[in-house]
C-alpha cells in the first residue's frame, strides 16, 4: 500500500477502482460509473427526466428540489467571484430571442453546424467528429454510412402573426453574442476603462444531433460566460490571467482536487481565435471539457460594429451594413480608438453540477455489512445547509424546540434549512448524507432538560453536544469552513 496525503490507496485489480481508507478507518470509493450518480439524482430529487410520464424527450431534464438548490449555489459561487468580488466586471441578463441579424453577423446562421452521419443499416444518426471510428456506426458497427452533411444547431422560431411558419428568429445558442451587442450600452451606463468585463448566466439552446452523458450534452442548457474586453496589446497577459484564475476557482471554490482537472490547449483553433484552452474534469469515462478560456481577438466586436472600414480590425469579419452602433473604445486621455480584444471564460453550469456531484459522491463501507453513500460537497454548495431532527416525532416539546431552531437558523439567510420529522434517526441521517447536508441537529430528551442538542457531522459522522445558544455560531462555522 502507498501512503499519500494521510490516506491509504488500495487498487482493486478486478475493477480498476481506486479505494481509500480515511483517517477514521472507513473504506471509501468514488462513483464507479455515471449510473451511480444518475440513480442518486432520481432517488433524492436532484434531476428528473423531462416530461417523463410521456416517455421523455432526448436531451431534456428537470431539476428537482435539491438540484435547483445546488445549481443556484453554483451560480452564486460563480457570480460572487466574477462580479461581487471585483470592480471591473458588470452583470447582464439578455433576451433569449433576438433579432435574426445578430446571428447572421456572428457567423452562426451560416456556419454553426455539426457534421451529421446516418447509418443506412440501423438508422442511427451521429456527429462524425464524436464517433469512435468515423468509418463505423457507433450503434451497430455497420460500415454503410452516408457521407457527412452539415446539421444546423440553432433552433429556429416563427414569431409574429404574419410569420406563416417561416423561421425569422432563433433561440440563442450561447449567451456570449448578446453580451457583445450590449458592449456599448454597458460601457456608456457604467463607465469603465479597458480592461473590463461583462458576465452573464442564462439558458442557451442547441439542436444537438445526439444528446449524451446525462446532463453533459443537452438541447436546453445553462451557461455562465464572462467576456473581458482588453486593449489588443495586452491580450496574452489577460488570457493567461483568466486561465489561471478559472482553474483556481474549480479547485478552491468547488473543491475539485487538482489531479482531477487538466488544462488542454486547442490543437486546432477556430477561425476567430488566437488562443484557446479547455479546463477538463475526469468523469468516470475519462476527461472532458467543463469550461473554456478563449482569446477571441477583435472578431466579435468587429463583426457587429458599424463603420468597420474606419477601424483597424485584425480578425477576418463579414462586412456589416446593418449595425447602427460603433463598438469601439476611445481612451479619454490619449484619444486612441481601438476595437477591444475579448478574453472569454465559458462554463457549462449543468456540466459543472454534474462534475461537482461526481467528485463529491462517496460510497463508504462501514463494516459489518453496513455502508452509506454520502455527497461530500463543499458546505456552501450543499442544497440543504442544516437539518433539524426531533428524536421522537410524537413528543410535542421536542418538535416545538426543533421548530424554534429551524426558525433561528433560517433567520441567518444561509440557504435551505430543513425540519426532518420522520421519526427514524438512522434513515434521516442517511438521507441527508446522500443529499450532502453538512450537519444534522438532533433534539432529544436531554435537550428539553438542559438546553443542549447533538450536532452530527456529515463527513466524519462525529457528534458533539452544544448549547442551544451556540447552534447558530457552530452552523455558521461549518458552512464557512
Amino acid at each position: 500500500m502507498l501512503f499519500v496525503n494521510k490516506y491509504f490507496l488500495l487498487q482493486n485489480v478486478n475493477l480498476g477502482i481506486i479505494c481509500t481508507i480515511n483517517k477514521n478507518g472507513v473504506q471509501t470509493m468514488p462513483a464507479k460509473t455515471l449510473n451511480d450518480v444518475v440513480a442518486l439524482c432520481k432517488r433524492r430529487g436532484f434531476i428528473f427526466t423531462g416530461s417523463e410520464i410521456y416517455g421523455g424527450l432526448g436531451g431534456a431534464y428537470d431539476y428537482g428540489p435539491y438540484g435547483v438548490e445546488l445549481m443556484k449555489n453554483i451560480r452564486a459561487a460563480w457570480w460572487n467571484v466574477m462580479v461581487y468580488s471585483r470592480d471591473d466586471i458588470e452583470g447582464l441578463d439578455a433576451a433569449l430571442i433576438t433579432n435574426r441579424l445578430l446571428w447572421k453577423y456572428s457567423g452562426h446562421e451560416g456556419c454553426f453546424s455539426d457534421p451529421l452521419v446516418e447509418c443506412k443499416k440501423c438508422g442511427a444518426r451521429m456527429r462524425q467528429d464524436k464517433m469512435r471510428d468515423e468509418t463505423r456506426c457507433d450503434n451497430c458497427g455497420s460500415l454503410d454510412l452516408t457521407p457527412p452533411r452539415p446539421y444546423m444547431l440553432m433552433m429556429g422560431l416563427s414569431i409574429g402573426a404574419t410569420a406563416d411558419g417561416a423561421v425569422n428568429a432563433y433561440l440563442r445558442p450561447e449567451t456570449a453574442t448578446t453580451t457583445y451587442t450590449n458592449f456599448k450600452n454597458v460601457l456608456d451606463s457604467t463607465p469603465h476603462k479597458l480592461p473590463f468585463g461583462i458576465a452573464q448566466i442564462g439558458k442557451a439552446f442547441r439542436n444537438e444531433i445526439s444528446p449524451r452523458g446525462f446532463v453533459f450534452r443537452m438541447r436546453e442548457f445553462e451557461q455562465a460566460e464572462m467576456q473581458y474586453f482588453v486593449h489588443p496589446s495586452t491580450d496574452e497577459k489577460y488570457f493567461q490571467m483568466w486561465r489561471d484564475a478559472r482553474l483556481a476557482w474549480w479547485i478552491n471554490v468547488l473543491g475539485i482536487p487538482a489531479e482531477k482537472l487538466r488544462l488542454t490547449p486547442h490543437e486546432k483553433l477556430a477561425h476567430y481565435a488566437k488562443a484557446a484552452v479547455d479546463i477538463e474534469f475526469e468523469f468516470p469515462d475519462g476527461f472532458d471539457e467543463v469550461e473554456g478560456i478563449h482569446n477571441r481577438q477583435d472578431f466579435d466586436l468587429g463583426s457587429h460594429t458599424k463603420a468597420q472600414d474606419e477601424l483597424n480590425i485584425n480578425a477576418h469579419v463579414m462586412p456589416n451594413k446593418d449595425s447602427t452602433t460603433k463598438l469601439s473604445f476611445t481612451d479619454p486621455q490619449s484619444g486612441e480608438t481601438v476595437v477591444p480584444y475579448v478574453i472569454e471564460t465559458a462554463m457549462g453550469v449543468n456540466r459543472t453540477m454534474l462534475a461537482v456531484m461526481i467528485n463529491a459522491y462517496t460510497d463508504e463501507d462501514l463494516g459489518d455489512g453496513k455502508s452509506r453513500v454520502v455527497l461530500k460537497l463543499k458546505p456552501r454548495l450543499a442544497p440543504v445547509k442544516a437539518a433539524v431532527i426531533p428524536l421522537a416525532r410524537n413528543m410535542s416539546d421536542q418538535v416545538e424546540l426543533a421548530h424554534q431552531i429551524v426558525d433561528q437558523l433560517r433567520s441567518l439567510g444561509i440557504g435551505r434549512i430543513e425540519l426532518e420529522n420522520s421519526g427514524n434517526i438512522g434513515k434521516n441521517y442517511r438521507r441527508h448524507d446522500e443529499i450532502g447536508t453538512p450537519v444534522c441537529i438532533t433534539v432529544d430528551h436531554q435537550s428539553i432538560e438542559d438546553g443542549t442538542v447533538t450536532l452530527r457531522h456529515r463527513d466524519t459522522m462525529a457528534q458533539e453536544r452544544v448549547a442551544l445558544s451556540d447552534v447558530s455560531r457552530r452552523v455558521m462555522e461549518i458552512i464557512n469552513g
